[in-house]
């Protein structure tokens, strides 16, 4: 800021002050904006959260949560108890004790009693010493329909929606054998899982393009600025195992796709800004290995995701030494 050398001392003054007032202010705003935009590979919280509730075809209800882990890396482990928990209905709902990295939707669902009414379901989540709560209740503004699901996921834009996507079905996943298996730590243990689907949408993101884009194409995709604010998913049938609930790492062969949104470039995710889905076996038969390097009761999921809505299946393995 220039002062006028014919200013008195006292304007000179009050300009000075104004300035260093603004030059603090823009500092304070820089500050602030570096603050918001920061981001953690570890040591921070995960939020809970209520996704909304929906009403199955034989009328009964359900809510839906999922949460958000503020680490890039940081897998928490957290058992049902007091920081891992419900006010009522019961402690053990069904919720994840193994919490993945960064924003994971609609992960599991509490069906509501036909008395409930007004009340709130409230679920407790202490991690990296942080207290957090999601509170679910029936009011008719958290009502979720596929659209809903499908634009919350990433496959459509906010506010967006078209006929083709209106029609989807969401795929069904069946696992093959036992829902409850053993194994020792480092045997490889089999997993079968069998996959249908309506065949909509169809590849690319909201519904375009082919479902195997060509090595030119993915290299255009990896030079395009993003398309909008929210966030954006490429489309295509796939299924991934994780784990829902267990002491210790799994290893997965082949390497699964990530059921958490990593929006970062290369990453396996379908948030990423270059990816496509996998082919899909014949008849939908996906067999993977999972590895245990820790004893323990292990509850795996597997996701079956058409870029759009969901299903899973759980396996329980007990893995002794």
């Amino acid at each position: 800021m220039a002062i006028a050398r014919d200013a008195g001392p006292v304007v000179r003054r009050r300009l000075l002050v104004s300035a260093a007032v603004a030059v603090a202010a823009v500092l304070l705003t820089a500050h602030d904006y570096s603050a918001q935009t920061l981001t953690y590979t570890s040591g921070q919280p995960v939020s809970p959260a209520f996704e909304g509730w929906e009403t199955a075809p034989d009328g009964t209800s359900s809510f839906i949560f999922g949460y958000m882990n503020n680490n890039w890396d940081e897998e928490i482990n957290v058992p049902v108890g007091p920081d891992n928990g419900f006010n009522v209905l019961g402690v053990d709902l069904g919720q994840p004790t193994r919490f993945l990295p960064r924003r994971n939707r609609f992960i599991f669902k509490v069906k509501v009693p036909k008395d409930f009414g007004n009340k709130e379901l409230v679920w407790t989540l202490k991690t990296n010493g942080v207290t957090e709560k999601a509170y679910a209740t029936l009011r008719q503004d958290y009502f979720l329909d596929t659209v809903t699901v499908a634009s919350e996921t990433g496959a459509l834009g906010a506010g967006s929606s078209n006929p083709t996507m209106r029609s989807n079905k969401a795929p069904v996943v069946q696992l093959d054998g036992a829902k409850t298996r053993s194994v020792k730590v480092g045997q490889p243990l089999e997993l079968t899982a069998v996959v249908t689907d309506d065949g909509i949408p169809k590849g690319a993101v909201i519904g375009q393009g082919p479902q195997q884009p060509t090595p030119a194409q993915l290299a255009r995709r990896a030079q395009m600025p993003p398309v909008r604010l929210t966030v954006g998913k490429w489309l295509g049938l796939h299924l991934s195992w994780f784990v829902y609930r267990g002491p210790g790492k799994v290893t997965f062969d082949p390497l699964q796709v990530k059921v958490w949104e990593d929006t970062r470039a290369g990453a396996n995710s379908p948030w990423a800004p270059v990816w496509a889905a996998p082919p899909v076996p014949e008849g939908g038969k996906y067999i993977v290995n999972a590895v245990f390097d820790t004893p323990g009761t292990y509850v795996l999921r597997a996701r079956a995701d058409d870029g759009a809505l969901l299903d899973d299946q759980e396996l329980t393995v007990t893995v002794t030494q």
